[in-house]
């Protein structure tokens, strides 16, 4: 829960836009319906928590708890399949064997790049607040702009740069943002893993990797880790009244850091050799919350 129930920009909101489908004219209707559509087929009337595994995390749902359902995401109102290579394709329901809290692990994330608007990235996170979620974890692949992060090297967000030129909010709607990334949750995740690191993650819309020069540029600004999503999520999740923890994890060296081209096969491959300390991981901070 939001560290002081007084600050009412923690408080859950229904976005103020007024449909079927998470890009049409009324997104928080088309979230509450996923969310019963959900509570339907997983038998779990309100879910905890919710659990987002980007590129290299998928393998941590199993490691979760029970299953209580598995759905399709493309069978669920507003949702699409995921059009990226090491992103699960369904919503799985599960019961934390660590605590019996009940969590959605969205497995079937949007990217801004593919072309389906914002309010299709960011439909997941307003499902999972709809479905009673108050806390999310949001986890990605990304490059790192720090040479001491190796390809492996799990990182805590402490706060992120927006570069899409985009947020999900519309309208006069002003949500603060001053501890989006969760001090507390923070905290929470170095009790599971007292080496973990933190960064500024930086969001940029892709689907093309940075230049070189645009890696100096995003280290000059204050990022330290680049990637294509979360971001925006983030947003979404604090104006629903979420709190939000983010983990990255270094897939690789960005541009011009590191001696190799870069290449998505190279993101599969290391979150695939990560994938065991990053379930272990994922698992302890879940079972903490």
């Amino acid at each position: 829960m939001p560290d002081d129930p007084a600050d009412t920009s923690r408080q859950r909101t229904a976005p103020e836009t007024a449909g079927t489908h998470g890009d049409g004219p009324d997104p928080a209707g088309t979230a509450r319906q996923a969310a019963r559509e959900i509570a339907e087929r997983s038998g779990i009337d309100r879910h905890d928590m919710a659990l987002v595994l980007g590129s290299g995390w998928s393998a941590a749902a199993d490691l979760l708890g029970e299953t209580l359902a598995d759905i399709p995401a493309a069978e669920l109102t507003g949702f699409h399949p995921p059009a990226v290579a090491g992103h699960i394709g369904s919503i799985r329901s599960v019961r934390l064997a660590a605590t019996g809290k009940t969590a959605l692990i969205l497995g079937a994330r949007t990217h801004y790049y593919e072309g389906r608007g914002v309010r299709a990235v960011v439909h997941p996170i307003r499902t999972a607040a709809a479905a009673g979620a108050d806390t999310i974890v949001l986890t990605n692949g990304c490059g790192g702009l720090n040479p001491a992060w190796a390809p492996g090297t799990p990182v805590l967000i402490s706060d992120h740069i927006n570069l899409t030129a985009a947020s999900p909010l519309e309208g006069a709607t002003f949500v603060d943002l001053t501890d989006l990334y969760s001090t507390r949750l923070r905290s929470i995740a170095r009790e599971a893993d007292p080496t973990l690191d933190a960064g500024v993650y930086v969001q940029l819309p892709g689907p093309h990797y940075e230049t070189p020069a645009e890696i100096e540029y995003l280290r000059r600004i204050g990022g330290d880790l680049v990637g294509m999503s979360t971001a925006l999520e983030a947003i979404a999740a604090r104006h629903a009244g979420m709190e939000v923890l983010g983990i990255s994890l270094v897939t690789n060296a960005a541009a011009g850091i590191g001696p190799e081209p870069l290449s998505h096969a190279e993101v599969v491959e290391a979150g695939r050799e990560a994938a065991p300390r990053i379930g272990r991981l994922v698992t302890d901070i879940a079972g903490r919350l």
